[in-house]
């Protein structure tokens, strides 16, 4: 690198008209080209905006306090207001959603497109986040509720009575159902056989060969006072139909034996304490309108 000599004149650049400013890097010489002045100018400007946009607006936060500005504008208090108006102009179609028998709200054209936009918004602020939005679920962890495989009940009280109280909650009124698990009261080959058995149930062509299987017996004796002598599910338990083909936790064999050795059971809050009324009967009437909802 070639070291300059300040006291030289400054070299004009042939091809840009620019002087150098006297530094060189394998023949690479740099110019002097000033920032231009329309952009110091906005500059300059962009700071005193900033500046007066501080002394406006809240700003300069602590630990313990911050500087409210000299418009006192709050965003927490302007939510406020946005949201007591939009309760205020809500506030007929409410009354009435929670005034009406919950069976009619999907009658009545004005309250079913009320409640169905209301209960995706809803939905989707406090299910979604387990359910997907759109409610397909997550395999292996939330069921979908777009399907009409319903453990308690797909009618719209059902689905109701659910956001309320949830699914062993601990809420009092919760809904509650225990599967034991059998790996500790049968044999691993009965496990075995029962699994290969209640994946069959799901299969119409097996149908006539189901019955001389090993697992029939096991099923049974352990299975069916729960679940139905044919896998049909028992609401009033809590049990899962599991002749449809519709799996939470997988429709392989091992995961039907996992289950069955060791049953998943999820958990979902009770809402009813952090909703109001009206709000639950909105997300009960999108659920229910998502295409598996039962008369």
């Amino acid at each position: 690198m070639a070291s300059p000599d300040h006291h030289e004149r400054p070299e004009r650049d042939d091809l840009t008209g620019r002087y150098t400013t006297g530094h060189e890097w394998d023949g690479i010489k740099e110019l002097s080209t000033p920032i231009p002045g329309w952009w110091v100018g906005v500059f300059l400007v962009s700071i005193a905006v900033a500046l007066l946009y501080m002394y406006l607006y809240p700003s300069f936060a602590t630990t313990e306090r911050y500087y409210e500005g000299a418009l006192g504008y709050s965003s927490a208090e302007e939510l406020v207001k946005d949201v007591t108006a939009a309760r205020a102009a809500q506030a007929g179609m409410r009354n009435a959603l929670v005034a009406a028998p919950i069976e009619s709200i999907e009658a009545d054209d004005a309250l079913r497109r009320f409640a169905t936009a209301g209960g995706q918004a809803a939905f989707n602020e406090n299910c979604a986040a387990c359910h997907g939005v759109g409610a397909g679920g997550q395999a292996g962890q939330f069921p979908a509720l777009v399907d009409d495989d319903w453990i308690w009940g797909g009618k719209i009280t059902d689905i109701r009575q659910t956001i309320l109280y949830g699914i062993r909650s601990d809420h009092p009124d919760t809904r509650q159902s225990m599967m034991p698990g059998f790996g500790e009261i049968l044999p691993p080959d009965q496990i075995d056989q029962v699994a290969a058995y209640v994946k069959t149930l799901a299969d119409p062509a097996q149908a006539g060969s189901r019955a001389a299987m090993p697992g029939a017996a096991v099923f049974a004796r352990n299975c069916a006072a729960c679940h139905g002598e044919t896998g049909g599910g028992g609401r009033d338990f809590g049990a899962p139909r599991l002749d449809d083909a519709i799996w939470l936790y997988g429709g392989s064999t091992d995961a039907i034996r996992r289950q069955i050795a060791h049953p998943r059971m999820g958990v979902m809050p009770a809402f009813g304490e952090r909703l109001d009324e009206a709000t639950v009967r909105m997300i009960a009437v999108y659920v229910h309108t998502l295409g598996g909802g039962e008369k």
